[in-house]
């Protein structure tokens, strides 16, 4: 999402708890021609996030905002009754507090118009067995992103949802072989979907044609669910 923002022409904000992650990943960006620049952020600190704040207000005017940050890999497997309260509680602050405070911190940075995208999941569609604490937390961010684009509507920013299915990548590595399976059997498109078939959508909501899109959200996940 970052690397096709900068070849759509933005400069990139590259917000990142490990600082070795975030300096590689601009660095990769940079050598493709993207302007982007790291800041180290914990969505579920108040004061880094402030601390993000501060420096994107040194960047300029914001534009765009993507909330990507999210506890994925290795939170699945217990049924609700038997998921710890202290597990419960970190996952609902960093993917639903987190987007929150970060869209609290920047949206008085945006120019108009101004775009925000929240990262979803169609686990919180489908209602996926044995994920209680991460669909609710991506259920509330589907609900935050209705509540916020009432709110912003009149300063011309628009928010919406993405929310992919089972993607390919390190933070789906540890995921049950059956729910794998699950994905493959009940999909209208059955190869396993990548990281790239979500940026194209992200990179419409961030562009001038969806200027008129607000408080949805769009399931990307090759049908394996349907509204």
């Amino acid at each position: 999402m970052a690397r096709r923002a900068g070849v759509d022409g933005f400069r990139v904000v590259v917000a990142e708890l490990d600082p070795e992650r975030g300096e590689g990943a601009v660095a990769a960006l940079r050598k493709e021609g993207v302007d982007a620049v790291f800041v180290r952020c914990d969505v579920a600190d108040p004061g880094s996030v402030d601390g993000l704040a501060a420096a994107v207000r040194g960047l300029g005017p914001l534009y765009g905002l993507v909330n990507n940050a999210a506890l994925a890999n290795g939170v699945g497997g217990r049924e609700f009754q038997d998921i710890d309260v202290e597990v419960w509680d970190r996952l609902m602050t960093v993917n639903a507090r987190g987007p929150w405070l970060v869209s609290k911190a920047l949206h008085p940075l945006f120019t108009a118009p101004g775009r925000i995208v929240n990262i979803a999941s169609d686990a919180a569609l489908y209602g996926s067995p044995r994920l209680a604490h991460y669909i609710a937390s991506k259920g509330a961010v589907i609900a935050l992103t209705r509540a916020m684009a009432r709110e912003l509507g009149d300063k011309g920013i628009t928010v919406n949802a993405v929310a992919p299915g089972l993607t390919e990548g390190e933070a789906t590595e540890t995921v049950p072989a059956e729910r794998h399976g699950l994905y493959r059997a009940n999909r209208a498109l059955s190869r396993p979907q990548q990281a790239d078939d979500i940026t194209g959508i992200v990179s419409f909501l961030l562009g001038e044609e969806s200027r008129y899109l607000t408080g949805q959200v769009i399931a990307v996940n090759g049908g394996f669910t349907m509204n």
